[in-house]
């Protein structure tokens, strides 16, 4: 077993997630993922807790969503919010194997879909004791135009970092945040502003995403305004969607262009009435990660970019904004870009000034 596997199981079981003695913990992954699924197991078995492993089959969510009707699609999934409401604590591994599966997918479907099993995200956030993680498979060396083992360097990289210095850094961010009034974000083709007055900031580090490295806090819902041109790909449910820009008017989308995929853009933003309005503002911190890989949970983690999410807001810091849609979006600031907090520069060309 690579060690680093040994390492990062470690950090999932001991920083990531709580588990007490007779909890039970539910371990979800692909067969890729066994080495770390298993040292996982043993790290749960040594606290005196249960494990609930669940081992998923490559090409069962595109068979699913092909074939089900609507109404198969639309039922709940009672035996699994049974599970969820059981279980104490959650640790997903996730092991892509083909992301552009659900290409070829009507995204009415999976909208029906996603409608249908939200409660078991709902219980899952309320728990707040849940941590998601990319294994690195060859589907995300893939998409990140490297080897296997070059895709391991950089993975591993991102993940086995000194997350009590992030949680430092983030605290200072976050002190920023909690006392603005009004966020802007300038930068190539864009000049976009909102409000954050009475939200609070949301340091991340390492507890719910692996990797991890942001600060993120819920938009005023009503309140943005200006444009925003998106520097890389727009990835969602495995379709790229390039050179996005966006225009708001208070607080509303009301005008959403793409030199690839715009219909796909289009159909996103009619999911539901909250798919038009600003749920997140991140501020990524992990200068582990330096380049786009085309996977959300590590891109919006890069050091020196800012993402902005359309859709469901968090609660926990007092988003209000309802949504089946969460669809990070990165603007890369590394070169010309700038973040201000009431007027103040926080970031500039992806360097802090606190």
């Amino acid at each position: 077993m690579d060690p680093r596997t040994k390492k990062l199981a470690e950090v999932l079981v001991n920083h990531s997630i709580l588990i007490n003695k007779d909890d039970i913990i539910e371990v979800s992954c692909g067969h890729e993922a066994k080495d770390l699924a298993l040292e996982v197991t043993r790290l749960i078995l040594q606290k005196g807790a249960y494990p609930r492993v669940n081992c998923g089959i490559p090409g069962m969510s595109y068979t699913y969503l092909k074939y089900a009707t609507d109404e198969q699609l639309a039922k709940r999934p009672e035996l699994r919010i049974y599970e969820a409401k059981k279980i104490n604590g959650t640790i997903s591994i996730g092991t892509e194997y083909n992301t552009k599966e659900l290409t070829g997918i009507d995204p009415k479907k999976i909208a029906i879909r996603r409608k249908a099993t939200r409660i078991l995200t709902e219980i899952a956030l309320k728990k707040d004791n849940w941590v998601i993680c990319e294994y690195p498979t060859n589907a995300l060396a893939q998409d990140a135009e490297m080897s296997l083992q070059e895709f391991e360097d950089f993975a591993y990289k991102a993940c086995l970092i000194d997350w009590k210095k992030q949680k430092a850094i983030q605290g200072k961010i976050k002190k920023v945040l909690d006392k603005g009034k009004e966020a802007r974000i300038v930068g190539r083709n864009t000049d976009i502003r909102f409000l954050i007055e009475g939200r609070t900031a949301i340091p991340c580090f390492g507890e719910r995403n692996m990797p991890d490295g942001e600060v993120f806090i819920a938009p005023v819902e009503t309140t943005t305004e200006g444009h925003i041109n998106y520097d890389f790909p727009c990835v969602y449910m495995g379709k790229e969607v390039d050179d996005v820009k966006l225009e708001f008017k208070q607080g509303k989308v009301i005008k959403a262009t793409a030199a690839k995929n715009e219909k796909f853009l289009h159909e996103m933003l009619k999911m539901d009435k909250g798919a038009k309005y600003l749920g997140e503002f991140g501020i990524g911190t992990n200068f582990g990660i330096n380049r786009f890989i085309r996977n959300i949970l590590f891109d919006e983690k890069i050091g020196g970019t800012i993402h902005l999410a359309l859709g469901m807001a968090y609660k926990k810091g007092g988003g209000r904004n309802n949504s089946i849609l969460h669809w990070d979006m990165i603007k890369d600031l590394r070169n010309d870009g700038a973040v201000y907090i009431d007027g103040k520069l926080l970031e500039k060309k992806g360097k802090f000034s606190i």
